[in-house]
């Protein structure tokens, strides 16, 4: 059977879904992309196992076939074609792909779609629609903070817990911790549930400014997510999530009020001359004033930047990981922020100094103790 569909269309879809593709995946087969026509209908899925994409695109046929075509000679073929229409003719007794251009031909490899294993889709479960930007700011604010250690199952995904009043996403990786609930994402209650973070970045580099609202469906095992003609399905983790809320301090003996931008500025200069295994950097405290330092014993080299500040608590120096605090601080969108302080080897709070009615954001970081 054949059908034709434009190159750049199918090079755009083929992208999209091809970032679950793992290099040398333990089942070979995972190394292409599945074909299933039906008709006029064609989808296109990748998986990695845990989670499978997939495509829809309208074509002309009139046949019903299914074959596993490898993916990055497929994607790699179509992505270097000048934008036209391609004629793609399949096999069904031979798994062979040839494609027809304006010229020239290529011939594939392909393999039985009977191998390749998917993900079914949700058609029970609960669901709801988010604003895209609202799902931008969710994705924003807590991908960045889950865990990358295997032995960590829990933390690295985004730990999701909805009543009927608000949704609260967490993420940690032990060293710092994001709880933002937002007021306006709400289904009833359910029992939580932790998203991997591969599938939310995935879904991160999927939504554009062009869609209006992601739509999600989940039960507690899996979820899909459904942006125009792309769906997302991932196992959920199936693990316990660590009991955050008693890690958060409840008081505080000090209180920094600094401007964001120039914090930010700051550190990126001083964190140049920190220790490259550490990335430490102190920040000294008195009234009114911030003081910012770094310097690598090993090479000679030292930093320091002062700062006009608001400080309110007794004089206090205390270290952290450079890194982690600006990856904290670039979730921020206001130009002011506050830290709220317990001592110098306790757990620091960071909140931005203005937050919208339908959202709150709390940022929790672990000093350096030096």
């Amino acid at each position: 059977m054949e059908f034709t569909v434009s190159s750049a269309l199918l090079s755009q879809q083929l992208t999209a879904i091809s970032g679950v593709i793992t290099r040398n995946p333990i089942v070979p087969i995972l190394e292409n992309f599945l074909f299933q026509i039906t008709h006029n209908h064609l989808v296109v899925t990748a998986s990695d196992l845990q989670t499978s994409i997939s495509a829809a695109l309208a074509i002309q046929s009139d046949a019903q076939v299914s074959v596993a075509i490898p993916a990055r000679m497929l994607l790699d073929t179509v992505k270097n074609l000048s934008e036209q229409p391609i004629k793609l003719e399949i096999n069904p007794n031979s798994y062979t792909v040839s494609i027809k251009s304006d010229n020239g031909q290529y011939k594939l490899a392909g393999e039985s779609a009977n191998d390749f294993p998917q993900l079914t889709t949700l058609e029970d479960g609960i669901a709801l629609d988010v604003e895209v930007d609202v799902l931008k700011n969710i994705l924003q604010k807590t991908i960045f903070a889950t865990s990358n250690d295997e032995l960590k199952p829990a933390m690295s995904g985004v730990y999701i817990e909805f009543t009927q009043a608000m949704a609260t996403f967490v993420a940690t990786d032990g060293h710092r911790l994001v709880r933002y609930i937002r007021e306006d994402v709400t289904v009833s209650a359910q029992s939580p549930i932790i998203v991997p973070k591969k599938a939310l970045m995935l879904l991160n580099g999927l939504i554009s400014s062009r869609d209006k609202k992601v739509g999600f469906t989940f039960d507690r095992h899996k979820i899909q997510f459904s942006i125009d003609n792309i769906s997302v399905v991932t196992r959920l983790v199936d693990e316990r999530y660590p009991d955050y809320e008693n890690v958060i301090p409840k008081e505080h003996t000090s209180k920094l009020t600094v401007n964001k931008p120039a914090l930010v500025s700051a550190l990126k200069r001083v964190a140049i001359y920190a220790n490259k295994a550490t990335h430490q950097v102190k920040l000294t405290l008195i009234t009114n004033e911030l003081t910012i330092s770094a310097e690598d014993l090993d090479f000679s080299n030292e930093a320091q930047e002062n700062l006009i500040c608001i400080y309110e608590g007794l004089p206090l120096e205390i270290g952290f990981n450079a890194k982690l605090l600006l990856d904290m601080l670039a979730s921020i969108a206001t130009e002011e922020v506050e830290f709220f302080f317990w001592g110098a080897n306790k757990a620091v709070l960071i909140f931005p100094k203005a937050q919208n009615k339908q959202e709150h954001l709390l940022l929790l970081i672990m000093p350096i103790i030096f």
